[in-house]
């Protein structure tokens, strides 16, 4: 199962997220196509915040884990830019956990880091 665990700060904004596991949805084991749409979103967001926002997000990534969180100190722009980031893909994984509660769970923790 994908599980995607967001942490929010005191003000409520999202400061980061840890995605691991694999969803293991494909029924011809070829391409698991629930597994590579989580990627697609998480990946994307990382790239996002440093192409889109200007922010080097701080990323640790291995086969079946991505963790992305910001650095320490943010301008409002960058981020106004990292929370719209960060509410998109959450909207989308929220998609796919509602389409396939099987394979996918996205989770919101309130302060400290998330743990997956």
């Amino acid at each position: 199962m994908n599980i995607v665990t967001f942490q929010k700060d005191a003000s409520g904004r999202i400061t980061g997220f840890v995605s691991s596991g694999h969803a293991e949805s494909s029924t011809d084991g070829t391409y698991d196509l629930v597994c590579s749409a989580v990627s697609a979103l998480t990946i994307t967001a990382a790239n996002a915040l440093e192409c889109v926002a200007g922010i080097i997000p701080r990323t640790e990534m291995e086969d079946g884990y991505l963790a992305c969180f910001l650095p320490g100190s943010l301008d409002n722009t960058q981020q106004e830019k990292a929370e719209i980031i960060f509410r998109t893909i959450l909207t989308g994984l929220k998609n796919i956990e509602e389409t396939y509660p099987d394979f996918t769970r996205v989770e919101m923790r309130n302060g400290g880091r998330a743990n997956a």
